[in-house]
């Protein structure tokens, strides 16, 4: 595509069956708003400008898309306001003033988010800057679109609203996608000739059709298979049957790659909307992987990998042969988190941000670590915490404990040398070193630091009383 292209998103729909607060296009899927699927796609494009018309929750929505990582760094991003919203063409009219006038222009929905870049350049590549390019597909259930009006020879005469529609058009099968493109000096004057005499009193842009065929410039329809790439999002269900489709064909595609997914029905890959990170899963050979776990924002599966079902992992990088057992939680956020090779993780364990852990390391259920060092074949086996910890290696970290590391204003490490054995239920209150080859004692408080090799206890004196009686209570009156 070597003329200049133009994108124009319609954003400006309020989505009142969403029965949401949130504008339409920011509703979610797979992590991501909608309308940020639709740029993402569009930026494959190498487009020169994309014009987003906003109207209902027009403030939220250019804030969150502004604010969306990349998406105009790599065009031109601008916004225009579609106030009242009078219909499509209507709302094409007020992003004609932002485009340079020359050029492709296709007009792209902010709430339709599977169309792949591919089928957008075969549409740009069919206008080919004289044609006006509609992309159509055929489908059982037509109801609600705009039905493609075809000559005896083929040839697209016209696009007509299901509301307009005779029930002889009602009952053809190809549908306009709400996807065309066109030459921006055609587009201008066709938009200026709308009316709005129809059953709604708005301004179609699928009029321009009409006035296409009127003028003699060709109209061609670009046809697909795939109804998902048009499918457009006005409920929650639509949503969740959308989410469901795409996140099967993420499965598919790991699958075809060799990861052993028990149930694809019940895998989700999502966006992290906290760090910007694209949903990306990337797997060595015989990654197993059962049901109901969630991936978000960028997360590494080493070779042979087993995570058990329904965990939750989210930019982490788990090195060969390591076992996360069921419904453990692995949130890396912007630091990371980091599973060495054979480790054992879980179940019902927490890696926070900034979780390192070594070869063969152990952590067991119930056990938080946060921004912590974990050197090779330390065990933490359960119910225990560690957080702005140093942990030496083959370190054994006994159930109940934890590092004390906040002092409520500020966070202070914890440092336990190798070969450390930390008994049951200690307190280690940071700052606190340690020392090599020692011991902690069951029940301890340790708030100094401990020389290497040796014993340290620090609790109360047991005192055991002879024949002492529990008080008893007093007849009630």
């Amino acid at each position: 595509m070597t003329a200049a292209l133009d994108l124009i998103i319609m954003a400006a729909g309020k989505g009142t069956r969403m029965k949401s607060r949130l504008p339409k296009v920011l509703q979610r899927l797979a992590g991501r708003p909608l309308l940020a699927h639709v740029l993402g796609q569009a930026a494959l494009l190498e487009p020169r400008r994309a014009v987003v018309v906003t109207g209902h929750g027009a403030i939220e929505v250019e804030a969150a898309m502004a604010g969306e990582e990349g998406a105009g760094a790599a065009f031109d991003l601008k916004f225009v306001r579609q106030e009242p919203q009078l219909g499509t063409g209507h709302a094409v009219q007020q992003a004609m003033p932002a485009l340079a006038g020359d050029g492709t222009v296709v007009v792209l929905s902010g709430d339709v988010p599977l169309t792949q870049a591919d089928t957008l350049r075969a549409l740009v590549q069919a206008s080919a800057g004289e044609r006006l390019a509609l992309l159509t597909v055929t489908l059982p259930d037509p109801t609600g679109y705009g039905r493609i009006v075809r000559a005896a020879d083929g040839a697209v005469q016209g696009i007509v609203e299901h509301k307009d529609a005779s029930e002889a058009q009602r009952a053809i099968a190809e549908i306009y996608s709400g996807i065309m493109a066109v030459p921006a000096r055609l587009l201008g004057a066709w938009l200026a000739r709308l009316t709005n005499d129809n059953a709604q009193g708005e301004y179609y842009l699928t009029d321009i059709v009409a006035m296409a065929v009127a003028d003699g410039v060709p109209v061609v329809a670009h046809r697909i298979d795939d109804a998902l790439q048009v499918a457009g999002v006005n409920s929650p269900m639509q949503l969740a049957e959308l989410e469901r489709a795409h996140q099967r064909a993420q499965a598919q595609a790991l699958m075809e790659q060799g990861v052993r997914l028990a149930d694809p029905a019940r895998f989700d890959l999502r966006d992290d909307a906290r760090t910007g990170l694209r949903g990306e899963l990337v797997c060595g050979q015989d990654v197993e992987i059962d049901v109901g776990c969630v991936f978000t924002g960028r997360v590494e599966l080493g070779e042979g990998v087993t995570v058990g079902a329904h965990c939750c992992i989210a930019n982490a990088r788990i090195a060969a042969g390591a076992v996360i057992h069921p419904f453990t939680h692995i949130d890396g956020e912007q630091a990371g988190a980091r599973v060495g090779e054979g480790a054992l993780v879980g179940p019902f364990a927490r890696l926070r941000p900034g979780a390192q852990l070594g070869r063969e390391v152990h952590i067991g259920n119930f056990v938080e670590v946060k921004n912590s060092l974990l050197a090779d074949g330390a065990k933490a086996n359960h119910l225990a915490y560690l957080g702005d910890a140093t942990v030496g290696e083959r370190v054994n970290y006994g159930a109940g404990s934890i590092t004390a590391n906040y002092d409520g204003a500020n966070k202070h490490r914890t440092v336990i040398e190798a070969d450390v054995h930390v008994g049951s239920n200690c307190v280690l209150v940071a700052p606190v070193t340690i020392g090599a080859g020692g011991t902690v004692g069951g029940g301890s408080t340790i708030t100094k630091n401990t020389p290497p090799g040796a014993l340290s206890v620090a609790r109360g004196k047991q005192v055991s009383i002879a024949n002492w009686a529990r008080p008893a209570k007093q007849p009630k009156p």
